[in-house]
């Protein structure tokens, strides 16, 4: 099981002080967070992509790089990589580029992305997003696996001997995560090429997104990846914790109130019984996320929203701090205590090399010609 922290790099402004961070603070800020995550013994640190205000992640790649140079252990992920409106050549380029760099430590979150504007500024019409992403993908994938590639679509120009540099790291293309919070053709998708499925599990009741995994679970199992329960699911939740809840509720109440992100809609109470959000104490903290796998069954990964709706850099740390002290330890050991022994391991590169060097070697046996003896002939 992984836990780690993703970032929806959103600029908003401290309600309790006026202050609103710029992009540099904030960009500063994500590389701290992401060491802290590291340095606490959290597995993966991840970050979305967005090309309009309030946030600031337009290349997650970039500043993924920056921190794979001041980190050993963490994986580097994005939480959504828009395969939409992005060239697939360059999301193959800048993520094996990427795996170099940081040894391996990368993985990806595909999406269509949830900000209509962004098509028209790609040269893009929000009218195809389904039908991109099936296209965009089927081209990612090859431009991983197949050293050249021929290649001819509908929404771009066609490749003709066309090799992706560099190579993926090892020649195994970084793990993939489909992450969609309301489409089922994504969820297709990722069963169908055996891919993960990532829920961000932060603003919806658990029915909606538990109908998301179940259809997810069982399409894995009908292109015969494994069974059911065997599927590649990651979750995303959100948390803000004192040592005692009241305390909790005291401070996040204000950030919560003002925050654009949750839409002045509902009171905070209503929207942690309706939501995953837990405003607590640590123990409320661990018991609420440990509900999520009784709601959407076993799983392989768990990130966390922490730095979002104008909470200071320094709150953050002081959070993950905490999480990492009295939550973090009791988490890991009781949901690995209730994984059962052939569930499918979370996602890593030494994995990933081991099952494609695992595959190669019984290609390999299954085509040599069978020993024929004399007494055979």
């Amino acid at each position: 099981m992984q836990f780690g922290v993703f970032s929806v790099s959103d600029i908003t402004q401290d309600p309790t002080t006026g202050h609103i961070p710029t992009e540099k603070e904030r960009i500063d800020a994500e590389v701290a967070i992401a060491k802290k995550v590291e340095e606490i013994g959290m597995d993966v640190f991840a970050i979305g992509e967005h090309h309009n205000k309030p946030f600031f992640s337009s290349s997650p790649s970039t500043i993924l790089a920056y921190i794979a140079a001041q980190t050993e252990r963490i994986i580097l992920s994005t939480t959504t990589t828009l395969i939409t409106t992005n060239d697939p050549v360059k999301i193959a380029e800048d993520f094996a580029m990427l795996q170099h760099l940081s040894d391996g430590r990368t993985d990806i979150v595909l999406g269509r992305g949830n900000t209509g504007p962004v098509y028209p500024w790609f040269g893009k019409n929000i009218q195809d997003s389904v039908n991109l992403t099936v296209e965009n993908y089927n081209l990612l994938r090859r431009l991983w696996d197949e050293e050249i590639v021929n290649w001819e679509g509908k929404f771009r120009t066609p490749l003709q001997n066309f090799t992706s540099t560099p190579r993926p790291l090892d020649d195994v293309a970084p793990f993939v995560w489909h992450g969609s919070i309301r489409t089922p053709q994504v969820a297709e998708i990722a069963a169908y090429y055996g891919d993960g499925f990532f829920a961000n599990n932060i603003f919806w009741p658990k029915e909606h997104y538990q109908q998301l995994i179940n259809l997810y679970r069982e399409r894995y199992e009908h292109y015969g990846h494994g069974k059911a329960h065997q599927a590649v699911v990651g979750l995303g939740g959100q948390f803000y914790m004192a040592k005692d809840s009241q305390q909790a509720v005291k401070e996040f109440r204000p950030y919560f109130d003002n925050a654009p992100v949750y839409g002045h809609g509902p009171s905070l109470e209503d929207f942690t019984a309706q939501t995953p959000l837990t405003v607590g104490s640590p123990q409320q903290v661990l018991e609420k996320t440990l509900t999520f796998q009784e709601y959407f069954g076993d799983y392989q990964r768990q990130l966390f929203l922490v730095d979002h709706a104008g909470l200071p850099l320094k709150t953050v740390l002081n959070q993950l701090d905490m999480f990492g002290e009295y939550v973090l330890p009791e988490l890991r050991k009781e949901m690995e205590s209730r994984a059962p022994a052939d569930l499918t391991p979370a996602p890593t590169h030494e994995g990933l090399v081991a099952a494609h060097r695992a595959k190669l070697e019984a290609d390999v046996a299954n085509t040599k010609e069978p020993v024929v003896s004399d007494r055979d002939q």
